[in-house]
């Protein structure tokens, strides 16, 4: 009997890791958002160029954790839900992360020097949206909480249709103003572009959430 229990006990906790894992993945995503808004209001260059630097090592621990819950993924067979879920939870966190440094590279390699109140706007936004999936993902562990899960759902919805309007005006706002200018033109496209999708990816993770929490909860 007392093999049997430890035999079980190899595999009860391993389910847990995950829960532990994407909770490390949304408090990066939080410290990301942060310091991409500390980056956007900043306007010291070398303030800038280490903001940047910081959101890409930031992105690098972001794919360690996706790594790390894969290898999980593939080594156990006890999964707290569906296989699919955890691994569609897991790459659409992922695409945030790689949008938040993708924005921040942009105004690196772009040599944005003035930072219109729009990309502010936005990566405050952007912010927001890590914040309540960093308040939805610790209630997936015991969906006790379902009112906190689904009200920042919503809230993350809210958020990427405020984003869409922002970056809808902006992108007006560019070509009136830019005609003329292609290399400007295209340079603040991509950036409002890698922005605004930042946020549509908070609710590619919100979606998948509400899909977790109606089949189990």
């Amino acid at each position: 009997m007392g093999g049997f229990n430890s035999f079980v006990k190899l595999f009860i906790p391993k389910d847990r890791v995950f829960y532990s894992l994407f909770e490390d993945v949304a408090a990066n995503l939080v410290e990301m958002g942060k310091v991409l808004v500390e980056l956007v209001n900043s306007t010291d260059p070398a303030v800038r160029k280490d903001k940047t630097h910081l959101i890409e090592r930031l992105e690098h621990k972001n794919d360690d954790f996706t790594h790390r819950i894969f290898v999980e993924l593939g080594q156990n067979f006890i999964t707290p839900f569906d296989r699919e879920d955890i691994h569609h939870l897991a790459a659409t966190l992922d695409d945030v992360a790689d949008y938040i440094h993708g924005s921040a590279k942009r105004l690196d390699l772009y040599k944005v020097v003035e930072i219109n109140e729009s990309v502010r706007k936005l990566a405050d936004l952007i912010h927001q949206g890590t914040l309540e999936l960093h308040k939805a993902i610790p209630e997936l562990r015991s969906m006790s909480n379902m009112r906190n899960i689904t009200d920042a759902c919503v809230k993350i919805n809210s958020l990427e249709n405020h984003a869409d309007d922002i970056y809808d005006m902006a992108i007006a706002d560019l070509f009136e103003k830019e005609a003329n200018n292609a290399g400007e033109l295209l340079k603040m496209r991509e950036l409002y572009q890698a922005l605004e999708i930042a946020t549509d990816k908070c609710e590619d993770c919100a979606n998948v959430i509400e899909s977790i929490i109606i089949k189990y909860a």
